[in-house]
């Protein structure tokens, strides 16, 4: 299940105030279904940058069209 941005910020709250890890948060808090992957990464992410929200420029680069290619308009 993908954690949504309000828990998110529980999540950040629960890691930085109380020193929750994965499990202790899966423990605490069993009815919100989340996944210790998906919890680990978020902490992860926590831990690194120190917010929630991804990086720009953080995603696969964008092709760049050449007119060498074969999709190229020939003349």
């Amino acid at each position: 299940m993908k954690i949504s941005k309000e828990n998110a910020i529980l999540i950040k709250h629960l890691c930085l105030s109380k020193q929750h890890g994965a499990q202790r948060l899966l423990s605490e808090l069993p009815d919100k279904g989340w996944k210790r992957g998906s919890t680990n990464s978020l902490l992860k992410r926590i831990h690194k940058t120190g917010t929630i929200v991804r990086q720009p420029g953080s995603s696969r680069p964008r092709s760049v069209g050449s007119s060498i290619g074969p999709c190229a308009q020939s003349g």
